[in-house]
């Protein structure tokens, strides 16, 4: 288990929580602490960045200095509401495919 140095306090419900970067290189909040029923493998790569895979039928358990942590948002008690994109111009679409371009003399 890593120090509590990278640990930050979430901005919806103030638990504590780290930030780690997945296999696809987002950023992913997940608790601050370990916790048996996670379903995350976190560790600390060589360059200090914390990283976490999902563990799976191919790896399903832990290897070398991993803990098991849980994702953040499965635990958040207040989650911002996740609201809609919408169009500037309802009904239409969003984005225009420009036409062929031609010389006009």
């Amino acid at each position: 288990m890593p120090s509590d140095h990278n640990v930050v306090r979430c901005d919806d419900c103030f638990e504590r929580i780290r930030w780690a970067i997945t296999a696809n290189a987002k950023r992913q909040a997940i608790n601050a602490d370990s916790d048996d029923r996670g379903n995350l493998a976190a560790f600390t790569d060589g360059t200090g960045t914390l990283k976490v895979r999902v563990l799976t039928g191919d790896r399903p358990t832990l290897e070398h200095a991993e803990w098991r942590a849980m994702p953040h948002i499965a635990t958040c008690t207040r989650p911002r509401p996740q609201t809609p994109r919408t169009s500037s111009r309802p009904g239409r679409r969003a984005a225009v495919r420009p036409g062929t371009w031609r010389w006009n003399r």
